[in-house]
């Protein structure tokens, strides 16, 4: 069967390949997989920068964001042929930690984790995989394609899950208005699920686009085109920094209304030197009771949250995430990033 893989820490390795049957050790469900979504995870493991082989093996099969059909499921596992599903990603490590121990591996504490076509384990980039049951998600038929977006919406969903975790430190949290950084997948659900929570929602991007100021508006938002700085004037309750752009992840410190929330959800690269008046960030901080953290990954039940929330949207709104879709054999074009892309999609249909 035809599967992408690379070489990591080798850049430009990727390739289709001829591989073997998924093993049974795999998980007992089989599913055919449909379509791939590529993310900048994706391309830092395709540039050698990130990303490791199972142990004992020197090429890694690529690929997280999965949207398949099970072809065979035992009795038992409350799967049937014909299920549209998502693969879950991460995989509690072996000791286990206290967070994996009780289902909360998105949080795991000793970084022995495994993640399906990142760390050491092979991905769902094969025409067909294997995966346990606990580790798979049913869908609604009448998500089609935009099942896609699970995945990433699931990162977010995480993130907002703990957002409503911090707020409740204060009883009258009662947050209005939402900025998010960067007008990219990950942003654009996040101001989704925003607006489901009825919030004011403003998305924040450096580069204009028709395509995206209209996504915005379709959610009743407001798109902006520039800097933070750009909006001096302008407090947020909740601020979702999604580029992980070091001067966006800098401006953002500090940027809420009093008693705000910073969520730091894009990651950056390592090597950025950038001026900070640490002391201006401490005292507006702290003088505000503000929050800054930091959210990636997601577990079973962010999952959930995100198959529900994609229920809820606009299925066409959703599907104009959806800017781009390559063919299997062609999988290398969806790596170059085209201005008019928003995510792309593998297509193993």
């Amino acid at each position: 069967m035809r599967a992408l893989t690379v070489a990591p820490g080798i850049a430009n390795s990727a390739r289709v390949e001829n591989v073997p049957e998924p093993p049974f050790s795999d998980g007992a469900v089989l599913v055919r997989l449909l379509a791939l979504g590529v993310c900048g995870t994706d391309r830092e493991i395709v540039s050698g920068s990130y990303g490791s082989a199972p142990p004992g093996q020197k090429r890694l099969v690529i690929g997280h964001e999965s949207l398949g059909k099970v072809q065979e499921a035992p009795a038992s596992s409350g799967f049937e042929p014909g299920d549209l599903v998502v693969g879950i990603v991460r995989r509690p490590d072996p000791v286990p930690c206290s967070c994996c121990a009780v289902g909360e591996w998105d949080m795991c504490r000793n970084g022995r984790y495994t993640e399906r076509g990142i760390k050491e384990r092979n991905g769902y980039g094969s025409d067909f995989f294997r995966v346990e049951p606990e580790f798979l998600v049913k869908l609604d038929p009448s998500l089609g394609l935009n099942g896609v977006l699970v995945e990433p919406t699931s990162v977010v969903a995480k993130a907002w899950d703990h957002i409503e975790r911090i707020g409740h430190r204060s009883r009258g949290f009662a947050p209005k208005a939402l900025l998010v950084t960067g007008a990219g997948p990950i942003g654009l659900l996040a101001a989704l699920i925003g607006a489901q929570r009825g919030l004011e929602v403003h998305v924040l991007d450096h580069h204009d686009s028709l395509a995206k100021r209209e996504i915005v508006r379709g959610i009743g938002g407001t798109f902006h085109l520039g800097e933070l700085a750009d909006l001096d004037s302008f407090r947020p309750d909740i601020l979702m920094e999604c580029t992980g752009a070091p001067s966006a992840v800098r401006d953002a410190l500090g940027r809420t209304a009093s008693g705000g929330i910073v969520c730091l959800v894009g990651i950056s690269a390592p090597d950025h030197a950038l001026n900070v008046d640490i002391g201006r960030v401490n005292r507006t901080m702290v003088l505000n009771n503000d929050t800054v953290f930091g959210s990636v990954n997601a577990n079973r039940r962010h999952y959930e949250d995100a198959v529900a929330t994609l229920q809820r949207a606009d299925k066409n709104w959703v599907a104009r995430l959806i800017t781009r879709r390559v063919p299997a054999k062609r999988w290398t074009q969806s790596l170059a990033q085209h201005p008019d892309d928003i995510k792309v999609v593998i297509d193993f249909n």
